[in-house]
């Protein structure tokens, strides 16, 4: 689904909180003035997620999975206990949570809200959350490449980057899962300038990658 409308706002902070053995990244989203949040993944220690929370003075409603592979949910559970939170994750996902979400579904954060955008690709129930402002991807889409898929799921991940990803607009801040590319997050236009899976020109042209 592609956003339409009033999504996000310009009151939320972004913590981007680097864990575990294979360089991802977790994230902590604030709505600036009623502190409520969100975290995106969970899949190794769960304390520096913690103590970003304790600094900030947040107030956790929701642990999101952005899909369903161990390093971004082994110690979402765990997580959500320790701050009171609801697990989160596609309707489709296979893992354990409180809450099940479809496309185009919004949480609400305070007077903001994050929209769900399904972008399945890399597995069945990857999603990616956007506010407006912001774009967290998961493994959908990194700083200079994509998730690993086979090709069974060629189409489906070239349709979740460019009708939905790339749908957005282009000053849309991308933060990725993994810290694989030359920065941390950029823009969408940015990326797209950049990213040469973005300068396909259709979905022949993206399968030439794979041939």
């Amino acid at each position: 689904m592609i956003p339409e409308g009033d999504v996000g706002s310009s009151k939320l902070i972004v913590k981007q909180i680097p864990v575990g053995k294979m360089a991802n990244f977790v994230y902590l989203v604030v709505e600036e003035e009623s502190r409520e949040a969100m975290v995106v993944d969970s899949g190794w220690e769960t304390e520096p997620i913690e103590e970003a929370v304790r600094l900030t003075g947040a107030k956790v409603k929701f642990a999101v999975a952005s899909h369903e592979h161990f390093d971004h949910v082994l110690t979402l559970r765990k997580l959500a206990d320790n701050l009171g939170a609801r697990v989160v994750a596609h309707e489709s996902s296979p893992i354990d949570c409180d809450e099940r979400v479809a496309d185009g579904e919004e949480l609400g954060l305070g007077d903001s809200k994050v929209q769900v955008l399904h972008t399945p690709g890399h597995t069945e129930d990857s999603i990616c959350l956007y506010d407006g402002r912001e774009v967290f991807t998961g493994d959908t889409l990194f700083v200079g490449t994509i998730g690993k898929f086979d090709r069974v799921r060629a189409e489906a991940i070239y349709r979740s980057l460019h009708e939905v990803i790339l749908k957005l607009p282009g000053q849309t801040v991308m933060y990725p899962g993994h810290d694989y590319g030359s920065v941390t997050f950029r823009s969408l236009r940015e990326e797209k300038e950049a990213n040469p899976f973005l300068m396909t020109r259709d979905l022949r042209d993206f399968l030439a990658f794979f041939s």
